[in-house]
């Protein structure tokens, strides 16, 4: 078995043309003909990560990684032009009949596991298995707790940096404030709250994070982190989704066995979403980590994902 430390290499890497003008970035890791596995990074935004391989058994697996429209080595970098939900389940599907996929298990965490429901209850039929991490369903209501609530009354001191950055005019609504500057078209605009954004999400992201305050200062020269402006598209287009429209369609999802893996402290995706998308789902299993927060890089989360993998 790989270690968590020893990530796999693909074995192949293309550009897939998905229309509109966008180039989707797939990688291929494992085994050429295994179990077909499809993975869905974070964010929106993130990309995959080279951390994300080791997920996979190399023996068993051929497993899909790519760069969702906008993000990572895709093209064109963050674009938000013709990027949305019911874009990204199109590109899914573009991807898995460009490789001859009739059925694939489908993994995902965070922003990754709301795309994979919605996949899943689009083209149930060509799904085989779901692993999912830190569920999100696409809600104001989930937003509004990662982003104020949550911090506000975990975490209040990093919530009061937070939102002191902003002006004073500014600060009676933190998040409107943000995804404004997020998504405004200036650099000068956005690359700062780009800054502070994806600080404060990465400390909110770790029951004990290296570093629990927000910088003071960020280089100019210092590349802008691409999920915050991805991120803040989204949260201003609420995801895609209609209110409710995940646990509302979950019937959708009977017949496909699946595994939500979900940390106990998770400040950003809390286990009411997990616990919610369990019971509506019937067949899943729930499985919670005791001491973990929201990263997959938290204590337990990587070997219950890759038990639960192991397992399907």
């Amino acid at each position: 078995m790989m270690t968590a430390t020893a990530p796999l290499r693909p074995f192949d890497v293309r550009m897939i043309s998905v229309g509109e003008g966008h180039w989707i970035y797939v990688e291929e890791v494992g085994t050429k003909g295994g179990r077909p596995i499809l993975f869905l990074h974070g964010g929106p935004g993130s990309g995959a990560q080279h951390a994300h391989r080791v997920l996979f058994d190399p023996e068993r697996d051929h497993a899909f990684l790519f760069d969702q429209r906008g993000a990572g080595r895709s093209h064109p970098y963050l674009s938000c032009d013709a990027n949305s939900t019911q874009h990204l389940i199109a590109d899914i599907e573009t991807i898995r009949a460009h490789f001859g996929i009739e059925q694939w298990v489908v993994v995902g965490g965070s922003w990754g596991s709301t795309l994979a429901v919605a996949y899943a209850e689009a083209h149930p039929q060509r799904v085989a298995g779901m692993v999912l991490r830190a569920v999100f369903l696409g809600s104001h209501r989930e937003v509004h707790w990662a982003f104020i609530e949550g911090p506000r009354t975990f975490r209040p001191e990093l919530y009061a940096a937070f939102r002191d950055w902003l002006p004073n005019a500014e600060r009676h609504a933190p998040l409107d404030a943000y995804v404004r500057r997020l998504t405004d078209p200036d650099p000068e605009v956005h690359a700062p709250a780009a800054h502070v954004w994806n600080a404060y999400e990465r400390i909110l992201s770790e029951v004990q994070p290296p570093s629990p305050t927000l910088p003071q200062i960020f280089s100019s020269q210092a590349r802008v982190p691409p999920t915050p402006i991805m991120e803040a598209h989204y949260i201003a287009n609420n995801f895609f989704l209609e209110p409710g429209e995940l646990l509302a369609n979950a019937d959708r999802l009977t017949g496909i066995a699946g595994t939500i893996v979900q940390g106990r402290y998770d400040l950003i995706c809390p286990p009411e979403n997990a616990y919610a998308l369990a019971s509506a789902w019937r067949g899943s299993k729930l499985q919670l980590i005791d001491t973990a927060g929201h990263a997959m890089t938290e204590p337990g989360i990587i070997d219950a994902m890759r038990a639960a993998l192991a397992a399907l």
